[in-house]
């Protein structure tokens, strides 16, 4: 019922209440339209004698009764002519904004209709309007003209403008309904989806949906859907009740940030789901839940979609349907069924066989069978050797297997037919750096690999070479299906999961054997690729020892860049490409010609000082010689190219101080610095590079007899993720003179960066998590991987460390992944021996607190 107010003071107090009350109270839609009858009230009230000659009505969530704590309350002022209803218009404002209702308003006449009939934004606006006060004659009037303008051409135009935005808005906030921190209102599977389908359904049927009920919008609309037989009882239920769920965190989102605030960030997810579950894993839970109503809103969407669409365009007459089976038929691009027996899990995988075949889509009423069927008690009973043949035949597919898969997953039948994937539907990977669910993760890997089918580089030749990509497709299905188990065991166990599933499928030894390899080393790769010296002898021989065949690497390649294509878009980028294609490039020619490490690099690093001493007047064959003999690393031919190398015996002949050189790559700019060694010098040149903001991805170090070093830098600016600007150039190279020569006090500088950094870091930095420090052996090194949620600075403090506790460090390679960093450091200590193992223990503390001082 309305509420009574009196005073401003009154209104504000009663919308306080509300508020807290919506805290205790998880029913969204009751605290909206509480809230937007209390705001309409006030409205009123205030206006009461005032002679209003327009209609006023509410637009928006205002008009829906949806209203969330801080959206904006939108007016609509609808006149038949402007002219005159200035003063009027005025005059209302300026007393709502005088009595703490801050509106926002549009000013509409008659005429606006036919003008903004191709601006899709502000029509649909027209759609959603509740008179509030003034002339109904004026209100019904302009509805009347609303419905009036709607010609079968105006709706068709719509409906695809409709349509387009949805990709328009899908392309810039996510296309799944599984985007770990997601935009509730304009993510796939949000608040908008929701809407969107309102608009299509008040478009199609010429039908508004302002009842003068007190119901909010979306239950007036899920009634109307059943009454005209969209959908099923049980569909429109499961529909109603995701859309209140994702009101619900809409609401609260708004009451924990005190403003609009529409994404859905990990901090936020902790704060809701407490007030959900009052268990330790309640944000596990939750949002399980959250994904689950989003991902059903979502697949809603697509169908009503699509309903309409097919009611647009001309329709294929039945004499074109196509009968697949005593059981299906396509017609077109639409598979049905063709009779009324009892609906199986075998059914179901026959259909989807046909669907990834044809690259068909369902009807509605197959799709609907399909989802109730799923959702029957007995259906995990019903599993047989029939489903597994043509769930087989359904990764034997041509193409078309990664949206197969999808499909099942988002109508329920692939944790029907797999009840071991069921636990990674939904499941967080919060504190890494994925941006998507385990499943959509998981189904994602084989979407993106299938793409490599159209993709020339070497990554699509091995692809489009596999004779059986099946095994390339379980192992990708399965490569995480452990994670809801153990993360940090995942691999292990996921390999036994796999061999159990693929037995029970009724697959050989061998395959089993070849997916319960990949799977165990899903991650060994991109370990070796990212954390490891590349051009190390022994590196490349533990890594080629892993494999018994070419064919073994080549689908472990596929499935490193399909895991990590899949993980989040920033991940791939061409430095990790280059890594990985470098790592199978040398392990390919080392199985192929049966060579070993030390081999191999013999082989490619043959030295012609001619070809560099060319590259530069005041250099001569003999000191190019010299150069190369006094640096104990193979690993510097191959990183440098002859130009580069030339210059840099240039600079060290020239007696430069300190030689900076700066080259940008694709993603990055290659930071070269050619100076004389000190204990602590690659500290301090990270420390510069953090006080001009340059993040570090990746670091070699080379030590020439005479005590030079050349130490080449990855580096790109943390706030843009892009290459460094040419412009802050001069004032790197002016800091690293100044800190090798003692002019630049790094600490003071710090302390300088302090008040700025750490706003900085609160936008960049959210993650919190453990600090892992690990020691492995190696035959001239001892390597010490640091892994730690990442904060500036990071590399700066660890490396100064280090130095204190009397290491020096001769190789590093920094990988960051999203907010977390795994840095690998090949270290001596100061006699230039590797580390004792029973120093292991205070070094491990040292690092430890030191970064967890920083975090």
């Amino acid at each position: 019922m309305p509420v009574s107010i009196g005073t401003k003071k009154d209104f504000l107090k009663k919308r306080d209440l509300l508020f807290q009350e919506n805290f205790k109270n998880t029913d969204s839609l009751n605290f909206s339209m509480e809230y937007s009858l209390l705001v309409e009230d006030y409205i009123s009230l205030l206006t009461r004698n005032m002679k209003i000659s327009c209609a006023l009505a509410s637009a928006g969530s205002f008009s829906r009764r949806e209203l969330a704590p801080y959206s904006d309350i939108d007016l609509i002022f609808i006149t038949e002519s402007l002219i005159g209803n200035e003063n009027e218009i005025s005059d209302i404002l300026t007393l709502l904004w005088d009595n703490g209702i801050e509106v926002s308003h549009t000013i509409r006449d008659f005429g606006d209709i036919s003008k903004f009939l191709n601006d899709l934004h502000t029509f649909t606006q027209f759609f959603e309007t509740r008179l509030l006060l003034g002339s109904e004659k004026i209100y019904n009037k302009w509805n009347e003209l609303l419905l009036a303008s709607l010609t079968e051409n105006v709706q068709k135009n719509l409906l695809y403008d409709f349509i387009y935005d949805i990709d328009v808005r899908y392309a810039k906030y996510g296309t799944s309904p599984k985007t770990l921190e997601p935009n509730v209102k304009y993510s796939a599977g949000g608040l908008r989806d929701f809407q969107v389908i309102e608009w299509m359904y008040i478009l199609k049927n010429r039908e508004l949906l302002n009842k003068q009920t007190e119901k909010v919008q979306s239950e007036i609309f899920v009634e109307m859907l059943l009454e005209k037989e969209y959908s099923t009882p049980n569909e429109c239920r499961r529909l109603f009740k995701s859309y209140k769920l994702l009101m619900s965190v809409r609401n609260l989102l708004h009451l924990i940030s005190n403003q609009k605030n529409d994404r859905f960030e990990f901090a936020a997810q902790q704060k809701i789901s407490s007030l959900f579950y009052n268990k330790k894993e309640a944000i596990s839970f939750f949002m399980r839940d959250y994904f689950n109503a989003a991902t059903i809103i979502n697949r809603f969407t697509k169908s009503i979609v699509k309903k309409f669409l097919e009611e647009i365009e001309n329709p294929l007459p039945d004499s074109l349907a196509i009968e697949l089976d005593e059981d299906f038929i396509l017609k077109g691009k639409t598979i049905s069924l063709n009779n009324t027996r009892e609906f199986t899990l075998s059914d179901m995988l026959r259909a989807f066989y046909y669907r990834g075949f044809n690259n068909a889509q369902f009807d509605e009423k197959l799709r609907t069978l399909i989802i109730e069927t799923v959702e029957r008690d007995d259906i995990y009973k019903q599993n047989s050797s029939s489903s597994s043949v043509f769930f087989r035949e359904i990764l034997k597919l041509p193409r078309n297997v990664g949206q197969t898969l999808s499909s099942m997953n988002e109508l329920g039948v692939l944790s029907a037919f797999m009840p071991e994937f069921k636990d990674l539907i939904g499941f967080l990977q919060h504190g890494v750096y994925h941006q998507y669910t385990a499943d959509e993760h998981t189904l994602m890997t084989i979407l993106n690999v299938e793409k490599l089918e159209k993709d020339y580089s070497i990554l699509g030749k091995i692809y489009n070479n596999l004779k059986n990509k099946e095994i390339l497709y379980l192992s990708l299905l399965f490569h995480d299906i452990a994670k809801p188990i153990n993360i940090s065991g995942h691999e292990i166990i996921g390999a036994e999961m796999a061999s159990s599933i693929m037995y029970r499928l009724g697959y050989s030894e061998e395959e089993i054997e070849k997916v319960s390899f990949l799977v165990r080393n899903h991650l060994f790769m991109e370990q070796v690729a990212f954390r490891r010296n590349l051009n190390d002898p022994e590196t490349l021989n533990n890594f080629t020892s892993k494999f018994s065949s070419i064919n073994a690497l080549d689908l472990l390649y596929l499935v490193t860049y399909a895991d990590l294509s899949a993980v989040n878009p920033v991940v791939w980028t061409s430095w990790k490409s280059d890594l990985l294609a470098e790592l199978y490039r040398k392990t390919s020619s080392m199985l192929k010609e049966q060579l070993s490490g030390e081999e191999l690099l013999m082989s490619i690093t043959y030295v012609i000082p001619k070809e560099i001493s060319k590259h530069s007047p005041i250099i001569s064959e003999s000191h190019v010689q010299e150069h190369i003999d006094s640096i104990n690393d193979i690993a510097y031919v191959h990183h440098f190219s002859d130009e580069e190398i030339a210059k840099h015996i240039e600079q060290i002949q020239k007696g430069v101080l300190v030689s900076v050189l700066f080259k940008e790559l694709n993603d990055f700019t290659n930071i070269t610095v050619i100076t004389k060694d000190f204990p602590s010098l690659l500290s301090k040149i990270c420390g510069v590079f953090s006080i001009n903001d340059a993040n570090i991805h990746d670091a070699k170090i080379f030590t020439r007899k005479d005590g030079i070093v050349i130490d080449s830098f990855n580096a790109s600016n943390f706030r843009t993720g892009r290459k460094i600007e040419p412009e802050r150039f001069i004032k790197i190279e002016e800091d690293l003179n100044s800190v090798v020569t003692g002019l630049l006090q790094l600490n003071q500088e710090f302390s300088k960066m302090r008040n700025r950094w750490w706003r900085i870091e609160n936008k960049f930095f959210k993650r919190t998590g453990k600090v892992k420090v690990v020691f492995e052996n190696h035959e001239k090194y001892t390597i010490i991987d640091v892994s730690s949620p990442d904060r500036l600075g990071f590399l700066y403090q660890v490396t100064s460390k280090m130095n204190e506790l009397g290491l020096s460090i001769y190789f590093a390679k920094i990988s960051t992944q999203g907010d977390d960093i795994v840095d690998s450091f090949y270290v001596l200590d100061r006699s230039g021996k590797k580390v004792s193992t029973n120093d292991y223990e205070l070094i491990k503390t040292e690092l430890t607190d030191t970064i967890t001082q920083l975090l």
